[in-house]
């Protein structure tokens, strides 16, 4: 499936480019829905739950396939999982819901007077409303040597998929990045046999998710399974044999070097805001919505990684989702739905480790829980202030992370259970029966 274009799909009339059997009524509005990720493909399933009837929905992706779930692409990269097991939403999902799925194509321009969008076939649109789910695009490094074609990013299948095949004559990765995605790339190159090294210019790991602690236990554990690291250092060059086609080391600033095969960029993303732009739409860090996901345009909405919202971007899953529903409510016409800003956790797997973490972990004036258990590789930490949990870190153990996420969210006051807050909830707040 990953191959298949709508074009080649027995579901769409090649006379008329629509799901077969579908013809768009002249009464209905056209919707067009720029980007098929996880935002994007959320609103289009809570609108047709409030409106089927009331948009021809247009659904326009610059992949060649239909929507799948980006946060399992680890697994596809570690052997673990097909592509075909992460696919969300097929092509005959969306041609039986009357949804006209453009695959493999892009927009290239708007005219907002007009109401037209401009694809890169030529085709143009017209439209009654616009849904930007542009979502974001990897940052890349500018060094010296980093359009190598043998520098990739890990965004997509199309990056996975070149991942995979260079594993087959490459013995040695360089990830730079030591977030969730370069760790989540170097395991997956590890599993599939090579010899990785993450190189990040910070000193610890994960550390907009982790405190230093948490952070060496985590470490630890990848060195066991056999990841290497440079923490603290900065690439300052790619270098490329003598003929240019492969790739022979990293240069760090400090003068260093490290031998590799294959550079992963994973240093973070960027919202993709650049037809947005060239549309006149206002753009800052992002596209500036309201708190009904519309642009200053009242016909173009966004929602997703491409949105900035009351100066705040987004990237977790559970936003993303809650902005769907507000937008699919307001595009429905069914209420005056308003987004907020919620208070967010995160709760991560690495390389089969929990982890957790929520609030500020960095306030040096409040007062730090600790439970070290190394025998059991547990390690949690709470920051108390004014008798509030302010934030969270937990290692190993996730099992109370939710309890003290409500915590936080709810500002109550711990004082009574301060001795066995650490314990979890089971100890001080016993469930009653009946």
């Amino acid at each position: 499936m990953s191959g298949m274009a709508v074009a080649n799909s027995p579901f769409m009339n090649p006379a008329t480019g629509l799901p077969a059997g579908k013809s768009f009524s002249m009464t209905q509005r056209k919707l067009i829905v720029i980007g098929n990720g996880m935002a994007g493909i959320r609103t289009v399933e809570e609108l047709l739950a409030l409106a089927p009837e009331r948009y021809a929905i247009t659904v326009i992706s610059s992949e060649p396939v239909g929507a799948y779930n980006r946060i399992m692409l680890s697994p596809v990269l570690a052997g673990e999982k097909s592509f075909e097991d992460i696919v969300t939403h097929p092509p005959g999902w969306y041609a039986e819901r009357g949804i006209n799925l453009l695959a493999g194509r892009t927009v290239t321009d708007m005219n907002r007077k007009r109401r037209e969008v401009m694809l890169d076939d030529g085709q143009v649109l017209a439209y009654d409303r616009v849904l930007f789910a542009t979502g974001s695009v990897p940052f890349i490094v500018p060094v010296p040597g980093h359009q190598h074609p043998d520098v990739v990013s890990f965004r997509d299948i199309q990056d996975v998929n070149r991942m995979i095949a260079a594993t087959a004559h490459k013995k040695r990765a360089a990830v730079i990045g030591g977030g969730l995605l370069g760790l989540e790339a170097a395991n997956g190159l590890l599993r599939q046999g090579m010899e990785v090294t993450v190189i990040h210019d910070m000193p610890h790991l994960l550390n907009r998710q982790l405190d230093a602690e948490a952070s060496t236990f985590l470490k630890d554990t990848l060195e066991a399974r056999g990841m290497q690291f440079r923490l603290g250092v900065f690439t300052a060059e790619i270098v490329a044999d003598a003929s240019g086609e492969h790739l022979q080391k990293l240069v760090f600033k400090d003068g260093s070097e490290l031998a590799t095969d294959m550079v992963v960029m994973a240093v973070g993303i960027r919202p993709n805001v650049a037809l947005a732009k060239k549309a006149g739409l206002q753009v800052d860090k992002a596209i500036l919505v309201n708190d009904t996901l519309q642009t200053f345009d009242p016909c173009i909405y966004a929602v997703g990684e491409c949105v900035q919202h009351r100066g705040a971007l987004f990237g977790l899953v559970a936003p993303l989702f809650e902005q769907a529903k507000v937008c699919a409510n307001h595009l429905a016409e069914k209420g005056s739905a308003r987004y907020v800003q919620k208070v967010t956790a995160t709760t991560l797997k690495v390389s089969g480790v929990s982890l957790f973490s929520a609030g500020d972990f960095t306030d040096a004036d409040a007062e730090s829980l600790i439970l070290r258990d190394p025998a059991s590789g547990v390690y949690k930490r709470l920051l108390v202030k004014n008798d509030r949990v302010i934030g969270s870190v937990l290692y190993g153990d996730t099992n109370d992370g939710t309890w003290y996420f409500d915590l936080i969210r709810e500002q109550r006051n711990v004082a009574s259970m301060r001795g066995s807050l650490l314990f979890g909830k089971v100890e001080h707040e016993p469930v009653a029966t009946v």
